[in-house]
């Protein structure tokens, strides 16, 4: 699933392509990809102008004149591409915006999972998906302080809670376990074990590492392309996510890789220390 890096990258990408310009119809080729009625969503966009394109979190925040916004999460497979015409690029392609202009934005989802919805303009924060989101990692709101207290009030692994985007949103698998590395941070620590001084440095390679990876235009490790169709680079600056048995590029102690939470996880067992009283489990 992209994380916030690649849906950052996906979003200046789109936003370049369509900014200013106008919807003249929609077609819904596969109506589970729409929440909510498709022929409302049809007439609500038609005629409607791209204004921007904003993210909170991994959605993704088309913003139309008149006060019109479409949330819009792409979920495992979800593409956005411009194409010449209206004709569908191939056949995953699920929902069709032809343009004014002749072009067509298509998006396409070899899994159908992403999902698309209308709300009013200043309203999405209290959709179910977004509501419990916490603050955005690049943003004012995501502080030392912030973390810690967050971490504070769970006492299962640090992986999972890192995960479930109620602390901090916009982490994955990747840079999950990428931050916890570079905080000499074992992914089972119980959360609330985490010192202040822990929570800093956790704080600042969030940050970092995020960072890096949005100006690397995110990570490609399987099929993730921005809406050029180009590939993310950062996947060459990864330590220790898809690294098993390799040296450990601080000790060159060999990468383990484990089941936490039930996701696959990397970590180095030296520069990573297992607290005490907890027991490990090979994947």
């Amino acid at each position: 699933m992209p994380e916030l890096p690649e849906v950052e990258t996906v979003r200046r990408s789109l936003l370049a392509l369509v900014q200013g310009k106008k919807i003249a119809t929609v077609r819904v080729l596969y109506p589970k990809i729409i929440n909510g009625d498709v022929p409302i969503f049809v007439d609500a966009l038609s005629g409607r102008r791209f204004e921007t394109i904003q993210r909170r979190g991994k959605y993704l925040l088309f913003r139309f004149d008149q006060q019109l916004t479409m949330v819009s999460h792409l979920r495992m497979e979800g593409k956005y591409f411009l194409e010449p015409t209206a004709q569908p690029a191939n056949k995953h392609v699920h929902v069709i915006f032809e343009l004014t202009d002749g072009t067509s934005l298509q998006y396409q989802d070899v899994r159908k999972f992403g999902r698309m919805q209308l709300v009013k303009t200043g309203t999405e924060e209290q959709l179910s998906g977004i509501r419990t989101l916490g603050p955005e990692p690049l943003g004012p709101d995501f502080t030392v302080a912030a973390l810690y207290a967050g971490l504070q009030k769970h006492y299962k692994a640090l992986k999972p809670v890192l995960l479930d985007q109620h602390v901090v949103t916009g982490l994955g698998n990747i840079y999950v376990d990428e931050v916890l590395w570079l905080s000499r941070l074992n992914p089972l620590t119980p959360a609330d074990q985490v010192t202040m001084a822990q929570a800093r440095q956790l704080h600042e390679q969030i940050i970092m590492e995020l960072q890096q990876a949005v100006d690397a235009g995110g990570t490609s490790v399987r099929s993730y392309v921005d809406a050029n169709g180009h590939q993310g680079h950062f996947q060459f600056a990864l330590n220790v996510y898809g690294h098993e048995d390799d040296p450990c590029p601080r000790c060159q102690t060999p990468i383990r890789k484990i089941k936490v939470g039930g996701r696959g996880t990397h970590f180095c067992p030296h520069c990573q220390p297992l607290p005490a009283g907890v027991e490990v489990c090979d994947d």
